[in-house]
């Protein structure tokens, strides 16, 4: 159930305010010199808030249980006991047919054999680079495109792929992108970081931290003032959350009143920290946003029921009320910051990542749902993902066979006004070597 808190003022003088999100810490609990009663603020949608676990009280439990939400002792997100039926009541997924359901399933085995894919070429030093992999996490990105309404709009950073895949780009695109080749999405300029798809709603991966934030918010101030019926999504990592253009972000946001979901991606670890060394943490990251009046709330993202009540929710609610809202969903990266990132064993204990894959695992998670829900039988499971390996292997072999970039296009897509041969393009000088 959520919780609904109302908070004693420091001042006398002032009335408390109401805050919408998980229990408060130890840290932040403090006894009021009187209590005063306040009638409960409006719930978002049903949050489930469990006390939090360290990772080293889980490793002592037999039974594994699952996240909602971050902690600041634990190294990880500590899973707390939620169950799929807890949420597939939600609104936005009791009319979930069969076929959705199945699709959903396909689209995050597609990701994870597409990353896998990418990994290969990338050891063997055929494919150059940055390569950040989403395996673990795409229960996130497949669940964010499902609930888009055809005018949302989405931006992320620089774990891209999941997201692209998820919109609809397809694989031979991205993977030649990988590659660095002309037939990629960003004709082989931007690499891992930098997939783009406007005509998909999908503004890309960004390679600057926090750098799509504000991004994010231009959308969401477009949508608005359009009075186009959507809301802007933007992504973050958790250590993107300490970027001061974040925290202007929010301001702008609570100021204009503009229709955007602030997503934090919590794997746990930013780009090798984990999330007690790097950031001061009150329960949640996302609990920042009451400093400027932003409405947060937190939830797991390993089970794609609750992901999606969840984050639907907040969507709806951006779409409806033109508010910000800033999600907290606990997650997990199976590598580390980057393929190059060196130390991925190191700073986290193996066991913690093998105990993610066994019993945290977003796909498996998903095909165990849908198999007790007879929705789709094992055969039928292999079957997906051996499709979903076939269209990977098909796409690394496109991506090596594809051209390089000419060296004419290294003057191209740089700016608009000369691309599209406008007065300006033709008037104004542009480079430097003209």
């Amino acid at each position: 159930m959520a919780r609904t808190l109302s908070l004693p003022s420091k001042s006398k003088k002032t009335a408390p305010k109401k805050v919408v999100g998980p229990a408060a810490s130890k840290v932040a609990a403090k006894k009021p010199a009187k209590p005063v009663k306040k009638a409960p603020a409006k719930v978002v949608s049903k949050i489930v808030v469990k006390k939090p676990v360290t990772t080293k009280a889980l490793a002592k439990k037999s039974v594994a249980v699952r996240a909602t939400q971050p902690t600041a002792t634990a190294k990880a997100a500590a899973p707390s006991k939620v169950t799929s039926s807890d949420f597939s009541k939600s609104p936005f997924n009791a009319s979930l047919k069969p076929a959705q359901k199945v699709g959903f399933l396909r689209e995050m085995l597609r990701i994870r054999r597409f990353e896998q894919q990418a990994l290969k070429y990338y050891n063997q030093g055929i494919m150059g680079g940055f390569l950040h992999l989403y395996n673990g996490q795409e229960s996130v990105a497949a669940g964010t495109a499902s609930l888009m309404n055809g005018h949302d709009e989405i931006i992320t950073a620089y774990r891209d792929h999941g997201h692209a895949l998820a919109v609809g780009m397809g694989m031979n695109e991205c993977m030649a992108e990988l590659f660095g080749k002309g037939t990629g999405c960003s004709k082989g300029k931007g690499g891992s970081m930098h997939f783009f798809a406007p005509d998909k709603h999908y503004w890309g991966g960004h390679g600057i931290v926090a750098g799509q934030t504000p991004l994010g918010l231009g959308l969401a101030f477009a949508i608005k003032y359009k009075k186009i019926n959507g809301c802007a999504v933007a992504f973050l990592g958790d250590g993107a959350v300490n970027q001061g253009v974040f925290s202007e972000c929010l301001n702008m946001a609570a100021l204009w009143d503009l229709p955007i979901v602030y997503v934090i991606e919590n794997n746990g670890y930013s780009m090798g920290t984990s999330l007690e060394r790097s950031s001061a943490v009150n329960g949640s990251l996302a609990k920042r946003a009451e400093g400027f009046c932003v409405e947060w709330a937190t939830c797991g993202g390993f089970d794609l029921y609750e992901l999606r009540a969840n984050l639907g929710a907040a969507m709806e609610r951006a779409r409806k009320e033109s508010k910000p809202m800033v999600l907290e969903v606990s997650t997990y990266r199976y590598y580390g910051h980057s393929v190059a990132d060196a130390n991925a064993k190191k700073y986290r204990a193996p066991e913690e990542i093998e105990r993610y894959k066994v019993d945290y695992d977003p796909i498996t998670l998903w095909q165990n749902q849908l198999l007790k829900e007879k929705v789709v039988t094992q055969a039928q499971i292999e079957k997906i993902d051996a499709e979903a390996k076939a269209e990977a292997a098909a796409a690394a072999e496109f991506g090596i066979a594809s051209p390089w970039p000419t060296e004419e296009s290294i003057f191209e897509d740089i700016y608009h006004e000369v691309d599209h041969k406008t007065e300006a393009g033709q008037t104004g000088r542009f480079f430097f070597s003209e």
